[in-house]
Parts: C-alpha cells; sequence; structure tokens
C-alpha cells in the first residue's frame, strides 16, 4: 500500500475558523506535523502532539532548503507509518510551496484537504467580490508591476514593503489588513510613500491595493488625450506621421552615437530621444486602436509572442552552437512565418544602400553564402560598378567585424561635421 501525507490547512486566523473537516483528520491520523507554530489556530494541532518544524527555519541558510527539507522528511515519515498528517497555515493551496512539492513527490499519495484562506477573510472584510473587480492575489516576495486591483500577500516585513513599494515609482493609497480574525485585527490605510515605514508588518499582514497605474498606461491615456482634444493631434493619420517616424529615429540614432557608454554621458539624451520615438509608437497604436484595428497591448502581445518563437534556444531546449546559428534559425522561422519563398523577401527596397547592403549581406550569409574574396577597396575609382563593388566590399567587411556601417559613416561624417565648426569658431 501506497505511503500517504494527509494535508491539512488551519485556516487564516484562530479556531473558530479551523472546519470541521480539518478537526476530523486530525483525530483521525496518529502521526501529525505542523509547519510552523507561528499561527494562531497552531494549538488545534499542537494540543495533539503534533511535531513542528520551527526548528528548520534557524538551521537552514536558505528558504527553498527549509521547505525541500520538510519534504523530505514528510516523505521519510509517511513510508515509515504509512500515512501522515502535515498542517499548514491558511490554505494548503493558497502560497503554500511545501504542499506544492509535495504533490510533486511520487513516492507518496497526497491528499489534500480544503481550508479557509487568507483570501476569503480578505474580501469579507473589504467588502470587494473579486470577480467583479477583478482582483489578482500577489506575494509581497515576488512582487511583479500589475495593474490591478492586487491583494498583496507575504507582507512579513518592512523590507518586503519596501520591495513593493520601489517597484511603483508613485502608487495610490492602500488598505492594510493587519491579524484579521483575531482579537487585534486592524483594517486601515496608508499613503504608497509611507508604506514601509508608517507600521510595523508580520507574516499575518496583507495589502489591498486599487489598480495601479503604470507610466506607459499613463502615456498611452495621454495620447488618448491629446487626440480627443488637440486639433493638430486630432487631424494626424498613419500617412501623415511617416516624416515624424523618420525624423525621431534617426534622432534617436544621433543620440545613440554621442553616447559614451564608458563613462554613461549621453544616457539622459538617449532616454529622451526614446520617449520621442515611444510617442510615435503609442499615437499609431492609438489611431488603429479608433479603427478597431489593433491596440497597444496588441502591438505587445505580438511581438512578445515573435519573440519566443524566434528564440527556440532560449525557450524550447533547442542548442545552438553559437551567435552565427541563432540568425540562420532565425531567418528561416521568420521565412516560414511569411510564408516567404526566399529569405531576402521582405526587405525594404527604399532602406538607405548602406543598410540595404548590409542586410542583404546578413541574410546571405544565414544561408551561408559568403561574398568571394576580391581585391582591397582603393581611391581608384574607375565607375559606378567600381565604386558599388568596393562599398559593397566594404559593407561586407563591416558585418563580419559585427559593425554598423551606416552608423560608422554617420559617425565619421559627424567628425568631420564638428571639426568644420571648431574651425569656424576660430
Amino acid at each position: 500500500m501506497t505511503a500517504r501525507v494527509t494535508v491539512v490547512g488551519l485556516g487564516p486566523s484562530g479556531p473558530d475558523l479551523v472546519t470541521a473537516g480539518t478537526l476530523a483528520e486530525i483525530d483521525r491520523v496518529p502521526v501529525r506535523f505542523l509547519r510552523t507554530a507561528r499561527h494562531p489556530s497552531a494549538s488545534v494541532v499542537l494540543d495533539a502532539g503534533a511535531t513542528s518544524f520551527d526548528d528548520r527555519y534557524e538551521s537552514a541558510d536558505r528558504i527553498d532548503d527549509v521547505y525541500a527539507g520538510i519534504v523530505d522528511t514528510l516523505v521519510a515519515e509517511a513510508t515509515r507509518h504509512g500515512e501522515v498528517l502535515y498542517a499548514v497555515p491558511g490554505s494548503p493551496r493558497v502560497a503554500e510551496r511545501t504542499v506544492e512539492l509535495l504533490v510533486g513527490r511520487d513516492e507518496v499519495d497526497v491528499v489534500v484537504h480544503p481550508a479557509l484562506s487568507f483570501v476569503d477573510l480578505a474580501w469579507v472584510r473589504l467588502g470587494v467580490d473579486p470577480l467583479a473587480e477583478g482582483a489578482r492575489v500577489a506575494d509581497a516576495h515576488a512582487f511583479v508591476v500589475d495593474r490591478g486591483p492586487l491583494l498583496i500577500a507575504q507582507c512579513d516585513s518592512r523590507a518586503a514593503l519596501s520591495d513593493v513599494k520601489l517597484a511603483v515609482d508613485e502608487g495610490p493609497v492602500v488598505t492594510v489588513l493587519h491579524h484579521l480574525g483575531l482579537p487585534d485585527e486592524r483594517v486601515f490605510e496608508v499613503a504608497w510613500a509611507e508604506l514601509d515605514r508608517s507600521f510595523e508588518p508580520d507574516h499575518l499582514t496583507t495589502l489591498w491595493v486599487p489598480a495601479l497605474t503604470r507610466p506607459l498606461d499613463a502615456f498611452a491615456e495621454l495620447v488618448r488625450t491629446l487626440r480627443a482634444r488637440c486639433p493638430w493631434d486630432a487631424e494626424q493619420t498613419h500617412h501623415t506621421l511617416t516624416r515624424h517616424l523618420l525624423e525621431e529615429t534617426y534622432e534617436v540614432l544621433e543620440a545613440i552615437e554621442a553616447l559614451d557608454e564608458a563613462t554613461g554621458a549621453g544616457y539622459d539624451h538617449v532616454e529622451e530621444e526614446l520617449g520621442d520615438l515611444l510617442f510615435q509608437v503609442v499615437f499609431h497604436a492609438t489611431i488603429a486602436s479608433e479603427r478597431d484595428a489593433f491596440t497597444l497591448d496588441d502591438v505587445a502581445r505580438g511581438i512578445h509572442d515573435k519573440l519566443v518563437h524566434r528564440h527556440p534556444h532560449v525557450f524550447a531546449g533547442v542548442e545552438v552552437a553559437g551567435p552565427d546559428e541563432v540568425v540562420r534559425n532565425w531567418e528561416q522561422l521568420k521565412k516560414a512565418e511569411k510564408g516567404r519563398s526566399s529569405v531576402m523577401d521582405g526587405i525594404p527596397g527604399n532602406l538607405p544602400a548602406l543598410l540595404y547592403a548590409h542586410k542583404v549581406l546578413r541574410k546571405a550569409a544565414s544561408l551561408g553564402i559568403e561574398l568571394e574574396p576580391g581585391p582591397a577597396p582603393t581611391a581608384d575609382v574607375g565607375s559606378d560598378g567600381d565604386l558599388g563593388e568596393q562599398l559593397l566590399r566594404l559593407v561586407d567587411a563591416a558585418r563580419r567585424a559585427e559593425l554598423d556601417p551606416e552608423a560608422a559613416l554617420r559617425a565619421a561624417a559627424a567628425r568631420v561635421r564638428d571639426d568644420a565648426v571648431a574651425r569656424e569658431r576660430g
């Protein structure tokens, strides 16, 4: 007979919220374990002779080691006794890593009994229907900015609260849920800036955060407002904006050319110009959304999915020998996605000549086709054909050296420009 671990939850607060089913399992199974005695209902199982794993938290260096050790012990004891009971705070299936690990072990059968969790009590105190609000549950120790609204658990220290606060530039007033269901229960509001310094949290502290406005969301809303209220913005179309898109792109390139990555000088300029370019992207997405064509979220989703698909060596376990094979795979995947007969299809014919040549040579190289060796470029140019051939070889040399010929030429020209200006000024 396969050994069994019966898992029960002790509810979100005191013994009054421990279910009758949990109490029955505690009575039925004689060998009992408890993840931590730091819980208001721990006495329910401790009084029945349960062994706590609290000592593991003091002896291990990492929390993951604590959880793994608890699971190993439970498996060993279940194998020895046939069945053991394992009690955890709250609900076994809500924010309980040990149960997640335990269910993944093949040596034992794991039976998980339902229980109330902190979220059930939180919705009651907040007067919130999570389905109606579209609420999500997040972990303060692995917080990722989300639009929300959010119920953030594991707010057990000021450090955890600080991580949450710093993840958002400016957040709303939040509701703190502290010791729900206990005699010293407190539900109060805190300004975002005071989140990690106005009260002392512990393992029974949770936050309710209304919908967050991320900088990109606020920016998209600004563009929609401009379309509605500014006469110039209101009359723009995809076609009238093309000149501005091109100009902003070149201004980004100019800012990057002036950037000194060693010292960091010029990053403020790059940031500013990228903002101007982002405005063009959001502007086009806003116009498209007005016609029910696509939204900014669709743009982000599309590029996300495309990058995942074109990086099988990152997301699908495909082995590659190096960057060259990555490029070859990319071109073949793109060819298949677009239904093209050649990797050369889709190269814009109106690209600047240097960039066009660079893309042609790079795509040819992805097929193993390289430019035949020839004489080195010289100043002796007899015809357009000679000049074109020499330029092509320079572009190929730049490609092999992983340099951008367009950027290199612009930078060289900029140096001549700056020198000429300096001489004019004497």
